[in-house]
């Protein structure tokens, strides 16, 4: 390593590789799970329109573990295996678990609580890659850091999406009786929890973690560090409190008399948005007593943190939530929306809706391939143009790939559209954290990380519980309107980014 002078040392591409395979594993569990876990969902039993709240456990799980998780691995330190690695290896072990686990189910109930758990695991070793990338390189790599894990992503993502194709092409059954999961499917994902393993296996034996007292000597973190400073008021704490609180309770309440009484009843899922305004409230009051009695722990500082968040971070914010609104959409709705778009099917049980089932997967195969091209060239326009004018690039030509996926008859010119939803995944996984990185103190990347996750998060929720209203009352169930509602969030989130200065 050549030492810079002040600040960490430049890692080689060898050392940057090696931190980022792990990414290749996480990747290909969320490939399985996003190409696949609808097609289950539908197997078992479940209706077009009562998708997304089975989908809910994924955004649900990241929004409560990822913070928790990012604050404890910000204060651990256990020797030769670091902060972060440990994290990485037990997210591991439980996902693959998970995998293994998860599609041979024989319920619906039991596919929506094995979703919760293979992602309540993925998150556990997911949110400290992350702050790996701001703990291990320079702001000058970190452009570069974040676009090889893209890079992995995608590769990732290729394959366990390809995979059921691959498998049905060899003579593994795609098709099985009505409840039951086709071999296809059962086959990939125990691929996968041996692949998640391994990947995450190699990037703990390969990288070494910078010690507390080497990240002093970098000047990234003082010996005071490790104080809480609470900086919010109790009596602020209850201000906001109160203000949720009251937000959260009335639109509950609005919500059930509306079901009581209209004809035209709202669905039930909307209760997960109003109770998680109504839940946050409550919280900041908790905060507040424990304020009033001086006391500091990792609840109280975390709560803190969420009313001082760095003005890049509320920007990229607003821009994230834009983003993961559409491709939440996406990942939902492109199997039942094609097979109905294309074929005019809904039958689960059908040829051409498993058809359609395994196109999809082929064509998440393609965004991701292009994510992984269009990852080396990342760095190489964000130095020409700025990072946030190629983001806004990338999401512009992500959104017009959605949109397009109403304009093609023809499945096999869907290729078209993956390439500009791969260029906005590709940016998506990058840029924000490129940006963001270097706004957030060292001493809480972990952290700040697990809240910026809430912007991910949060939209996810939304769409899980707004899009089943939208497809089944605004467009009659034909799902592909709602893939198009998801383009145009994304062109919304390419205009915010103008709004972001690059430092």
């Amino acid at each position: 390593m050549s030492v810079l002078s002040p600040g960490k040392p430049k890692l080689s591409i060898g050392q940057i590789i090696n931190m980022s395979v792990g990414f290749f594993g996480i990747q290909f569990a969320f490939g399985l799970q996003n190409a696949n876990v609808s097609r289950i969902f539908q197997t078992l039993g479940a209706k077009i329109e009562s998708i997304p709240i089975l989908w809910i456990a994924a955004p649900l799980t990241g929004l409560i573990i990822q913070p928790i998780i990012g604050h404890i691995s910000d204060k651990t330190w256990l020797g030769r295996w670091g902060r972060r690695r440990p994290f990485f290896m037990a997210g591991a072990i439980l996902a693959s678990l998970a995998l293994f686990i998860f599609p041979n189910v024989s319920a619906l109930w039991m596919a929506a609580v094995m979703l919760w758990l293979l992602d309540a695991s993925i998150n556990v070793s997911m949110e400290p890659f992350r702050a790996f990338v701001g703990d291990m390189l320079p702001d000058s790599q970190r452009t570069t850091g974040f676009a090889m894990q893209s890079f992995f992503i995608g590769i990732g993502a290729v394959v366990s999406s390809i995979l059921p194709s691959v498998l049905t092409y060899y003579g593994v059954r795609n098709t099985a009786d009505p409840g039951i999961i086709p071999d296809s499917v059962k086959i990939s994902f125990i691929a996968g929890g041996a692949v998640f393993l391994l990947a995450i296996a190699y990037t703990v034996f390969t990288t070494k973690e910078y010690s507390p007292d080497e990240l002093k000597s970098f000047g990234e973190i003082e010996a005071s560090d490790n104080s809480i400073n609470i900086k919010t008021t109790a009596s602020a704490f209850v201000k906001k409190g109160i203000i949720w609180s009251i937000i959260g309770a009335a639109l509950t309440g609005v919500l059930y008399l509306n079901n009581l009484y209209a004809r035209e009843k709202l669905e039930k899922e909307l209760y997960v948005l109003t109770g998680g305004l109504l839940l946050f409230g409550i919280l900041q009051l908790i905060a507040s007593t424990q304020r009033k009695q001086n006391k500091k722990n990792g609840f109280i500082e975390v709560m803190d943190d969420l009313n001082f968040l760095p003005d890049t971070m509320k920007k990229l914010a607003v821009v994230q939530f834009f983003s993961w609104f559409a491709l939440f959409a996406m990942w939902i709705y492109s199997t039942p929306a094609l097979a109905q778009h294309l074929y005019h099917t809904t039958d689960t049980t059908s040829v051409e809706y498993n058809r359609i089932g395994n196109w999809v997967g082929v064509l998440f195969a393609w965004y991701n391939g292009f994510a992984a091209l269009f990852a080396f060239l990342l760095p190489v326009l964000a130095r020409k143009f700025s990072r946030p004018a190629t983001h806004m690039i990338a999401l512009i030509a992500g959104g017009l790939g959605l949109v397009s996926y109403y304009l093609f008859k023809n499945e096999n010119f869907l290729i078209i559209s993956m390439a500009g939803i791969g260029l906005a995944w590709c940016s998506i996984l990058a840029m924000p954290y490129s940006m963001l990185t270097q706004a957030l103190p060292a001493k809480k990347m972990g952290v700040y990380m697990g809240i910026f996750n809430f912007f991910i998060v949060i939209p996810q929720i939304l769409a899980a519980t707004l899009l089943g209203v939208f497809t089944k009352h605004l467009f009659h169930g034909n799902a592909i309107y709602t893939i198009v509602v998801g383009g145009c969030s994304m062109i919304i989130a390419a205009l915010l980014t103008l709004r972001i200065k690059d430092k």
